[in-house]
């Protein structure tokens, strides 16, 4: 049986969660990682904790007590012309992968979030074939301008 778990803004995970989380994602996204500490910050923002942000949730899902996957969704406080939330991170577990989990994972967020949802994915990663499943289009082709 397959149970969720949500933190957001009211119910906020404690520091050993926050740090299994972090983990978990850096561990299980494998080559498409960022760095925990980026985790971190894009987390802290889903909860609002102690950063400015519109908030967002981070979603858990569990097969017989055992962590199987996370997501974590940013709101971006606009709508329309972008929008209003941002898929950043989802990881299954790697040897939950291939059983569903992920589609679960991603469905019960879908329905947790309100308004439309964009993600970034790198052409070579698998889970395009479950994005493009469950409704997601390819509308723009992302640029960016790296300034440092």
């Amino acid at each position: 049986m397959l149970l969720f778990k949500v933190y957001h803004s009211k119910t906020k995970p404690s520091k050993e969660e926050k740090q299994n989380i972090v983990n978990f994602l850096h561990e299980h996204l494998q080559e498409f990682r960022d760095s925990k500490e980026d985790i971190s910050k894009c987390l802290d923002y889903a909860v609002k904790n102690n950063v400015a942000s519109f908030g967002g949730f981070v979603l858990l899902i569990y097969e017989e007590k055992l962590l199987q996957g996370i997501t974590i969704i940013n709101k971006t406080g606009m709508k329309d012309y972008i929008p209003e939330n941002i898929l950043v991170y989802i990881a299954v577990h790697e040897h939950a992968r291939g059983k569903g989990i992920g589609k679960q994972l991603l469905q019960k967020a879908i329905e947790l979030t309100e308004g439309d949802i964009a993600l970034h994915v790198e052409p070579n990663n698998p889970a395009i074939k479950l994005y493009e499943s469950l409704g997601f289009t390819n509308k723009y082709l992302e640029m960016r301008l790296k300034k440092h």
